[in-house]
């Protein structure tokens, strides 16, 4: 997206992680009241236009959310779907409204409650009508081939995997926020339940509830709001995966190389200057693989990337401090806006008992959603953001 003016985020929220008694509603309504709080909004009914999104909990979904808020009827308020990407898309959305001059504030929500509403056991399906899904390519299968293929090509091992449960466990201890937190041993992540070969249990993100919402605005606004820590949106991108059925190298993950590649042209930031980054670690060899995608290391050097602590404090980019899905579960389409919610609290400074330090200028955010025979996933959202104070 090209921005014809400057976007800036002023407020942002987010609920605790974990299998929640209260429905996505509330847990949406929770994000969204932290978000408006936090930007010095007295009167809700001020903002423009709003976006949840939402992939498993049904019809009209947005205005559910905002019924007790004071925001029906006010504006647009719009539904996303997306799968994973969905939280990440509806943020995408409001960020369009304000750069493209079609309001001065929106929000964007992702929220979404599994535990009230799904069968346990029951796995996700990556598109319903898919070629791959109607011969059982569910997610973490999919995953386990892309894991067996890298290693076979790398030499890693499944110890090499269980690293990043490690230490995307240890940045979450100090997380209030995050569901698995605290320390684990490489041999606890191996020996625990296999699920798909070679991705045991500990490797895999927990099935979780929660919500997250980003409120965005102007400059004019961010000063008329009296935000002292603006964060700016200095890029944002969504593309689906490009879809063909020639083979392909399942190692690489083609949407998300052409996303990354169009987000760090259009905002001027390349993957050295990053300083935190959030990815879709739904799976341990997610975030493994999405070392090189995003062009923190060359590819094949992911392993040595992890292995040398370049993606944990003091390294090159703190990869997932929040302690990614792996500490949080995966609540579809609440994901990618709660990982926008973290890194601005990251930038902010705000972040009490896990603040990387010294203090990040430069953050990213990855989710992608759903896939398909023919590409990795169906969608990639991407953010990039800077502190502008």
């Amino acid at each position: 997206m090209k921005f014809q003016r400057d976007v800036y985020i002023a407020g942002v929220g987010e609920t605790d992680f974990k299998r929640q008694k209260t429905d996505f509603d509330a847990l949406g309504r929770q994000a969204a009241f932290q978000a408006i709080k936090s930007s010095n909004i007295d009167k809700p009914d001020i903002i423009q236009s709003a976006y949840v999104g939402n992939a498993t909990n049904g019809l009209v979904t947005g205005q559910t959310v905002f019924t007790s808020l004071g925001m029906c009827g006010h504006m647009p308020i719009i539904n996303v779907e997306s799968a994973c990407s969905a939280g990440g898309m509806s943020v995408y959305c409001a960020i369009k409204d304000v750069a493209t001059g079609l309001t001065d504030i929106s929000i964007g929500v992702g929220t979404e409650n599994h535990s009230m509403h799904r069968a346990s056991g029951s796995a996700f399906s990556p598109a319903m009508t898919d070629i791959e899904t109607m011969h059982g390519a569910v997610m973490t299968g999919k995953y386990a081939l892309r894991a067996r293929r890298y290693m076979y090509e790398t030499g890693a091992t499944i110890e090499d995997l269980a690293l990043i449960t490690v230490k995307n466990r240890k940045h979450a201890a100090n997380n209030p926020h995050a569901w698995f937190k605290g320390d684990i041993s490489v041999e606890e992540v191996v020996n625990s339940r296999m699920v798909a070969y070679p991705l045991t249990l500990q490797q895999c993100c927990g099935i979780s509830d929660g919500a997250g919402a980003v409120v965005v605005c102007t400059k004019e606004m961010i000063k008329k709001l009296g935000i002292e820590k603006p964060v700016k949106v200095n890029g944002s991108v969504v593309r689906s995966g490009p879809y063909h059925n020639r083979p392909r190298d399942i190692t690489a993950d083609d949407i998300t190389e052409a996303t990354a590649e169009q987000l760090y042209e259009e905002s001027g930031i390349g993957p050295e200057d990053v300083d935190i980054l959030e990815v879709h670690d739904a799976f341990t060899i997610a975030e493994l693989l999405y070392y090189e995608c995003l062009g923190l290391c060359k590819k094949g050097d992911g392993l040595k990337f992890l292995r040398d602590g370049q993606a944990t404090y003091g390294g090159q980019c703190v990869v997932s401090p929040r302690g990614g899905m792996l500490s949080y579960g995966h609540p579809i389409g609440a994901s990618g806006a709660a990982m926008i919610a973290s890194q601005v609290k990251q930038l902010r400074g705000e972040c009490n008992g896990y603040q990387v330090d010294p203090i990040p200028k430069i953050a990213m955010t990855h989710v992608t959603g759903g896939g398909l025979s023919g590409t990795e996933h169906a969608a990639c959202t991407m953010h990039m953001l800077s502190a502008a104070w």
